[in-house]
């Protein structure tokens, strides 16, 4: 079994600098919460950006947050999940999308208008910042390859930043990672969207694989916890409560996944 000293969680995908302090308070309520309930929990959030990957697999992981993509093609078998975050995006709870964004100044009318531009994504491993916007465009009926370039920025906030200053002229950016560049990253002014993909499963907490009684009572743990984290916090990380999802709710993501990198981006 595994101790207290040896569980890991680790929330990643939105751990902005601005709002560590609230994720800081988010754990405090779910280590609360995990203990109550028997689960171990470590004293604080695993930030090693370089083994994020090796933390999802992790056996020890009792709490974590992917990315749909890795969740439906490598991390099937190995996690299990808990529930996916509801976050204030005008989206239905525990889904999101993707803002297709360009420069201002950019006169393009529509994404159809930027064949053979630069194209910037975080990772190719992101739904939202890849696959999405791949999928998007294969619902457009446009033949591929589309982009002229591709640039690999590592993150959401850098495909911003990469539009924004000329380096690339467009990017997919999570909902999510939108509203919080609207609020915290100043090159977001300088950018405007110009479509909106489909809407699906969010980003989902997991865990490492255990009974199925096991992930209901985690599930209720971080129920229990979210309630009782502080208005201020849960505004800062746009938090409005926690969906109870499960490997069924991911399986249309797993085939737009499989869509999506078969049309040459």
């Amino acid at each position: 079994m595994t101790s207290g000293n040896d569980a890991v969680a680790s929330l990643p995908m939105y751990d902005w600098p601005e709002i560590r302090g609230a994720h800081d308070s988010l754990w405090a309520c779910l280590r609360s919460s995990l203990r109550d309930a028997g689960f171990p929990a470590p004293d604080s959030l695993s930030r090693d950006t370089g083994k994020v990957s090796a933390t999802w697999q992790n056996p020890a992981l009792v709490i974590g947050q992917t990315c749909g993509m890795p969740l439906v093609s490598k991390l099937r078998s190995q996690v299990r999940i808990v529930g996916t975050p509801a976050y204030d995006i005008n989206c239905g709870a525990g889904c999101y999308y993707s803002m297709i964004i360009a420069r201002q100044d950019n006169d393009a009318v529509g994404l159809a208008d930027l064949r053979g531009k630069r194209f910037a994504y975080n990772s190719e491993d992101s739904f939202s910042g890849y696959a999405a916007p791949a999928h998007h465009l294969r619902q457009m009926s446009m033949k591929g390859p589309f982009f002229g370039e591709k640039l690999r920025t590592g993150s959401h906030r850098a495909s911003i930043r990469a539009v924004t200053e000329g380096k690339a002229d467009v990017a997919a950016i999570d909902a999510v990672s939108w509203r919080l560049a609207l609020r915290h990253e100043k090159s977001a002014e300088s950018a405007r969207i110009l479509a909106i993909t489909d809407a699906l499963p969010g980003l989902p907490f997991i865990t490492a694989a255990r009974p199925q009684w096991r992930v209901e009572r985690l599930h209720l743990a971080v129920v229990e916890a979210m309630a009782s984290l502080d208005s201020e916090s849960a505004d800062a990380l746009l938090l409005t409560g926690f969906a109870q999802t499960d490997e069924a709710d991911y399986a249309s993501l797993g085939e737009r996944v499989r869509l999506a990198m078969a049309y040459p981006i």
